[in-house]
């Protein structure tokens, strides 16, 4: 079976940050490297630009839509109401900010139905973390056809932890067991049955698809790990340390090509460049605890081949350290000699390579094309060692 109906195979790869969307549309046709691409400001960014548009102008804003990624646009509803601003959401759009949505009316939230927001005097900002139409314009815009074959998507989802569970405790135990269940970097990847129900903010990623064609999800982690395998470089190293370095997370995985060795994750914002230095060196020295990246307000350490101690004891073996993300420059002229992985010549859409492969994973009657255009042969065997 053909996941394409044409001559031409064409994926929509969109990874969604919380700085930047990274779009890359992937033409089987053409070389990688003349894959178009897009680098937008995220829905968040956007969102938050119209609450501070609204606020500075003395109007209240209604928050409709879905749920949706949160940082930049929680912290723009957090100011409008500190200077006394009024908002309204409906439901599913106040869980963007909190699963409990008693704790967001406690910030001063008042939800509302649709029905009742069409008598209120407020400006409406919807929340969503796809919008298809907008990337169809900015490509008809360039004379670029707007049909495609698949779509590969990502985002980083903390998932809807249960009352009184830590989120950031709930969401590296979503990475655990991924890891348990199958050690592979391909195993963060899932069709949308597929999808736990827990996953809520992928879940209406993919829901939020106007299109009739196969669709996979990729953590947003993975998915730039996945990418820097595909730099010839990292991928021809015995081992490597993968360090996505993003606006708002900062995860490492210590690999043997897609297989995980062990990990953290912690928030970029809250780490300084010494502590990278030194979570990573301890990760790969089989020294850092959970609680020490846990207690610094990050999510967790964690060793999948066994305990921190029979990590310790392993043979050292041929390693790079790779680093990639839009904060990667907090790393520049470290102690860790950090390489800065270029896959296919373009740091920025590394996520966007990564879920290429996903799909190629998900998706394996059309994955012999995409894997021969990202060359990954050699990091997949890497996977093998």
């Amino acid at each position: 079976m053909r996941c394409y109906h044409g001559p031409t195979m064409r994926i929509l790869a969109i990874d969604v940050g919380t700085g930047t969307q990274d779009i890359l549309l992937f033409d089987s046709d053409q070389p990688i490297e003349n894959a178009l691409q897009l680098i937008m400001p995220s829905p968040t960014q956007i969102a938050a630009g119209r609450i501070r548009r609204a606020t500075e102008s003395g109007h209240a804003v209604f928050l409709t839509g879905v749920i949706a990624g949160g940082g930049p646009c929680h912290w723009a509803l957090e100011d409008h109401l500190r200077v006394g601003g009024r908002a309204f959401a409906t439901e599913q759009a106040a869980a963007t900010f909190d699963d409990d949505l008693e704790n967001v009316q406690r910030m001063g939230v008042e939800l509302v139905s649709e029905d009742e927001a069409r008598s209120l005097d407020a400006e409406r900002v919807e929340l969503r973390d796809l919008d298809l139409n907008a990337i169809r314009s900015a490509l008809a815009a360039f004379d670029v056809g707007t049909e495609f074959d698949g779509l590969a998507l990502g985002c980083l989802d903390h998932g809807a932890a249960p009352p009184g569970y830590s989120d950031r405790l709930f969401r590296f135990d979503h990475l655990r067991r991924v890891v348990e269940t199958r050690n592979d970097l391909r195993a963060f990847a899932f069709l949308p049955g597929e999808l736990p129900e827990y996953l809520t903010r992928a879940r209406t990623l993919l829901v939020s698809v106007d299109v009739d064609a196969p669709l996979v999800f990729l953590d947003t982690g993975p998915a730039a790990a996945l990418g820097a395998l595909q730099d010839p470089l990292v991928a021809e190293s015995e081992e490597q340390l993968v360090l996505n370095l993003g606006n708002m997370h900062a995860l490492a995985f210590h690999l043997q090509g897609t297989r995980i060795l062990s990990l953290y994750e912690h928030h970029t914002g809250e780490v300084t460049n010494g502590q990278i230095e030194d979570f990573t060196e301890r990760l790969l020295g089989g020294t850092l605890a959970h609680e020490d990246v846990f207690g610094s307000k990050g999510h967790g350490a964690f060793y999948a081949d066994g305990t921190a101690r029979e990590h310790r004891n392993r043979k050292p073996k041929r390693l790079i350290i790779a680093v990639t993300g839009p904060q990667r420059g907090k790393l520049r002229g470290s102690r860790l000699s950090p390489y800065f992985a270029v896959p296919h010549g373009d740091m920025m859409v590394s996520g966007c390579f990564g879920l290429l492969w996903a799909f190629a994973e998900k998706h394996p009657q059309c994955g012999e094309q995409i894997t021969e255009a990202l060359g990954i042969a050699k990091a997949d065997v890497a996977a093998s060692r």
